[in-house]
């Protein structure tokens, strides 16, 4: 990764309930993140009646030095979080409905996926320790830009005779004038 990017595993812990709803038989939230998880396969951490949490994927959290006023706007928010993007699965043999496809710290990035309409993006309140790392991250590539205040050009613009229409296009006369009946040919 180049000096202005920064990569960590991100273990995205996973909670399915039973759905309230009679279209969808199971609810799916995430629940937790864990900053330098293992990799991890749907490993099942807990189990109460039919809700169960997981481990479902350890997937790679990476910062660009690019998008750093996208992660100063997501740590600005009341309760700073890690957007996880999950796709429902084609594969018949699959054991469960969804895949972790990535995390990010990004709220732009996350509200692209919730546009498209493909994806599930579900939030995490971000850890502390992730904070830390994320303000730090910040503080390095962080380059504030100077506001420049646009200038007025100095061309009048209130010497263009009204009623004249286009210059480059040739007239007859007046193209604002009432038009005369075009005199019968006898």
């Amino acid at each position: 990764m180049p000096a202005s990017a920064l990569s960590l595993p991100l273990g995205i812990i996973l909670r399915r309930s039973p759905a309230a709803s009679r279209w969808a038989r199971w609810s799916w939230t995430v629940v937790d993140v864990v900053p330098g998880a293992a990799p991890a396969d749907w490993r099942e951490l807990r189990r109460e009646g039919e809700t169960v949490e997981y481990h479902a994927a350890t997937v790679p959290l990476e910062f660009w030095a690019a998008d750093v006023e996208a992660y100063m706007t997501g740590l600005a928010a009341r309760v700073p979080a890690v957007y996880v993007v999950m796709r429902r699965t084609t594969d018949e043999d699959a054991p469960h409905e969804l895949e972790v496809v990535l995390a990010t710290a990004s709220p732009y990035e996350a509200q692209d996926y919730m546009d498209s309409g493909e994806e599930i993006v579900d939030q995490a309140p971000m850890p502390e320790g992730l904070v830390a790392v994320v303000r730090d991250f910040i503080e390095r590539h962080h380059e504030e830009e100077p506001f420049v205040k646009r200038q007025r050009d100095r061309r009048r613009v209130d010497l263009a005779e009204d009623g004249k229409g286009d210059p480059r296009i040739r007239q007859m006369s007046d193209v604002y004038r009432a038009p005369r009946r075009a005199e019968a040919v006898h």
